[in-house]
């Protein structure tokens, strides 16, 4: 049986929607990865040998960095100061990493369950320097399914 002709995404664009709200203007996202824990089950075969079994465990939780420009949108420094105050009822949110095509379409998104900011950081600022100013936004979440 053949497999079928596949076209590969290029991402143009990626956003990041959380509560309702998209911020389409993401540049680059990381570290988004789903991942589980192995355990390891030794035991002896019935002719005696030694065998090894590797069994899947728990799902772990993860992280994903997104960069976006500097821009006079708040959203992410409130995010991080509901975190860093303690409230995390509002800093706790569901959303999703959403890719988008040329066209802006979304390919696919990737759900993160009970995320919230880790940290916020500021690009490097330099007088005279031609660069974008930056901020990366660090979120932690539980669990990551692909939609």
């Amino acid at each position: 049986m053949a497999l079928p002709e596949l076209d590969t995404s290029v991402g143009h664009s990626f956003g990041l929607e959380m509560d309702g709200i998209v911020i389409k203007q993401i540049s680059e996202v990381s570290g988004l990865k789903m991942e589980q824990d192995v355990i390891e089950l030794k035991q002896n075969s019935p002719d005696g040998k030694y065998m090894l079994k590797k069994l899947p465990g728990r799902p772990k939780a993860g992280e994903v960095t997104l960069t976006r420009g500097l821009t006079e949108d708040t959203s992410f420094e409130k995010w991080v100061q509901d975190s860093q105050f303690g409230k995390m009822s509002s800093a706790r949110k569901g959303g999703a990493v959403i890719v988008y095509d040329y066209e802006g379409n979304p390919l696919k998104r990737y759900k993160l369950t009970n995320a919230w900011p880790k940290s916020l950081e500021i690009g490097a600022l330099k007088a005279g320097d031609t660069s974008v100013l930056t901020e990366k936004l660090v979120i932690t979440y539980e669990m990551m399914e692909v939609e």
